[in-house]
């Protein structure tokens, strides 16, 4: 049975930071791109940050950039989003997703064969 379970979300001030976490089971992680997202308004989800299977790339959404790092320990079957510097406009339930290596750009919600069930990350003005 796939699970991807999150955890690592919360309450912080602007400016604080979080690192959230997912841990993956009932598949080959290291064989799975990895993604984090959120809810868009009027649009699916829209992705925070990607990494390749082998960690050896990753990607930023623009707002992410220079405050976001994604990150993954494949011997844990976990991958992970330190969220620094953070604004009251980053809350939002984050999502993780796994695919396989090598479907779409990984950009794209659709790319994504499955998902964990959210982390709520709240952040006070």
């Amino acid at each position: 049975q796939v699970q991807l379970v999150e955890a690592g979300g919360g309450l912080v001030q602007a400016g604080g930071s979080l690192r959230p976490s997912c841990a993956s089971s009932g598949f080959e992680f290291s064989y799975y791109g990895m993604g984090w997202f959120r809810p868009a308004p009027g649009k699916q989800r829209e992705y925070v940050a990607a990494i390749t299977w082998s960690g050896g790339t990753t990607y930023y959404a623009d707002y992410a950039q220079g405050r976001f790092t994604i990150s993954r320990d494949n011997a844990k079957n976990t991958v992970y989003l330190q969220m620094n510097g953070l604004k009251p406009e980053d809350t939002a339930v984050y999502y993780c997703a796994a695919r396989t290596a090598g479907r779409g750009t990984g950009l794209g919600a659709m790319d994504y064969d499955y998902w964990g069930q959210g982390t709520q990350v709240t952040v006070s003005s």
